[in-house]
């Protein structure tokens, strides 16, 4: 893997939210973008310009000051970029399985701050950009 190859891409941050459809609603505002979608413990806005999207879920622990995120890097093999992500140094904190039966990776990096290796959208909900391939 070359540095210019990387193991995923930024797609989105995830908010741990006390209200997930009120602070949505409060950022869809805020950045112009609509509300995109709306299902039992996730609230996703439409991506942005830059092509990353905001999506709130229930906090399931006591929050710290000020904003709880977690990055979310797209890859097309959760498991094989957390192999690559643990030669790099990083951590597997767990496996996430979803309500409906999806899975990702929870890692951390090696000052332990946690991110998720997801698999790739739906193409109904992925934004095609010019030079990306889907």
């Amino acid at each position: 893997m070359s540095a210019t190859q990387g193991v995923g891409w930024f797609r989105a941050v995830v908010v741990d939210a006390e209200d997930p459809e009120g602070l949505a609603a409060f950022w869809s505002k805020v950045l112009g973008v609509e509300i995109a979608v709306v299902e039992e413990g996730w609230v996703q806005l439409e991506p942005g310009r830059g092509g990353a999207f905001l999506a709130f879920q229930p906090a399931t622990a006591a929050r710290p000051a000020g904003m709880a995120l977690r990055p979310d890097v797209e890859v097309p093999d959760p498991v094989a970029a957390k192999d690559q992500v643990l030669a790099l140094g990083g951590t597997h904190v767990r496996t996430v399985v979803e309500p409906k039966g999806d899975s990702h990776e929870m890692v951390a990096d090696p000052e332990g701050n946690e991110f998720c290796l997801v698999q790739p959208l739906p193409d109904e909900l992925a934004r095609r950009w010019p030079g990306i391939d889907p």
